[in-house]
């Protein structure tokens, strides 16, 4: 589905990403994980057309998207969760939510999406005509993740979701990433919780001073004594 060859990004003159290459199968999720700075914010940017690479391909469903208008992108089945949120919060829950969709012009298929939003995030119907600047971390992560299934990807990039959140609002939300997936929707997930990520991934990369180091099955990565000891805690 997605297949990312040998691309290489600048900021300026910092190589924030150096020659990396990975490839996503439909109906995954796979896991990016490393520490601050690594490049995996970079590499979510560069894929949803916000970054663009200074050499190398990216292919989305064997179409190139690197160099592309971001919203050309979202309009071919991609969508972008980023860092921090970013809910717009002088708007009401569901003008968010509408927003996800505004590329679309299919008023009943928009119209079931958000049913199938407020399915999946009980919370964000009782809140719907609230501010969703009034909203907890939580809440906006789940906006903000609702927002971008309004667009209906076939592929959903995550960049932190579990950022600042309470353990117990951490599974909530891994819980429904998994159910995201189940119903269709391939996921990218870059997280530095990688005990959470790996649990719920397929496969993973790991990401150092941006550089792809290591990869394989979740299970094959909780096994790496290197991976134990980097970012799992282990000794």
């Amino acid at each position: 589905m997605l297949k990312i060859n040998d691309i290489n990004v600048y900021y300026g003159n910092i190589h924030a990403l150096k020659g990396v290459s990975l490839d996503i199968n439909e109906g995954e999720i796979v896991t990016l994980i490393g520490a601050n700075g690594a490049g995996k914010s970079t590499l979510l940017k560069t894929i949803s057309g916000l970054l663009k690479p200074k050499n190398g391909d990216i292919l989305f469903q064997g179409q190139p998207i690197s160099g592309k208008l971001a919203q050309t992108i979202v309009k071919q089945g991609l969508s972008h969760v980023p860092e921090g949120r970013r809910v717009f919060s002088n708007m009401s829950v569901e003008e968010n939510l509408e927003l996800g969709a505004y590329l679309r012009k299919d008023k009943q298929g928009i119209r079931e999406d958000f049913e199938k939003v407020y399915q999946l995030f009980p919370r964000l119907y009782e809140r719907r005509k609230q501010l969703s600047g009034t909203l907890s971390g939580g809440e906006q992560q789940m906006l903000a993740m609702g927002r971008a299934l309004m667009a209906r990807p076939k592929l959903l990039l995550l960049d932190e979701p579990s950022m600042g959140l309470a353990p117990l609002l951490v599974k909530i939300i891994f819980k429904i990433i998994e159910e995201i997936n189940q119903s269709g929707t391939t996921i990218l997930l870059v997280e530095q919780n990688a005990n959470m990520a790996l649990s719920i991934a397929h496969r993973a990369y790991v990401i150092e001073t941006g550089n792809i180091v290591l990869s394989g099955s979740s299970e094959e990565l909780n096994q790496s004594e290197q991976i134990k000891i980097a970012y799992l805690g282990g000794h």
